[in-house]
């Protein structure tokens, strides 16, 4: 599995159905065309202060999810958030972009620490975090999505 950044171009492409850079997609594609616009924008309006802000994940030359950045930077932290498409999922291609993410950040001075949030509900996802390194500091409630754990890896060693 590999991170590929994710463009404006790419996005574009994506929404439209298709897949860019010679890749494919999966048949019920990678995620909801309202969903790659909301993602799309906040990856363009993250871009100009930190960049890459948004990754394809690829597996076997398809776009099998993405991983994005939720939310401008802060404090050397950044906050992800991933996808994987309903037909490439138990497959471990979610933890395996988390570390590849994680890793990344490693090798970022920019980056100190990685946050992410799951639903109370999302046992798989909690997974992912939980055997990428990450541990649950704390909850909040988000009026769109809940009741939600807080989680945290740092990247420096």
């Amino acid at each position: 599995m590999d991170l590929i950044e994710a463009t404006d171009a790419d996005f574009a492409i994506l929404i439209d159905g298709r897949a860019p850079c010679a890749l494919r997609l999966p048949p019920e594609g990678v995620e909801r065309s309202e969903v790659l616009t909301m993602l799309r924008n906040l990856a363009n309006s993250i871009r100009p202060d930190f960049c890459p802000a948004s990754w394809m994940m690829i597996e076997d030359g398809e776009v099998v999810g993405l991983c994005s950045l939720v939310r401008q930077p802060s404090e050397h932290g950044l906050d992800i958030g991933y996808g994987v498409s309903p037909s490439r999922r138990r497959r471990g291609l979610a933890s395996a972009a988390v570390r590849a993410l994680l890793e990344w950040g490693r090798n970022d001075p920019r980056v100190s620490f990685v946050r992410a949030e799951t639903s109370v509900s999302n046992i798989p996802s909690q997974r992912v975090l939980q055997n990428s390194g990450f541990a649950p500091v704390g909850e909040r409630v988000d009026d769109e999505d809940g009741e939600l754990i807080c989680w945290r890896a740092d990247t420096l060693s």
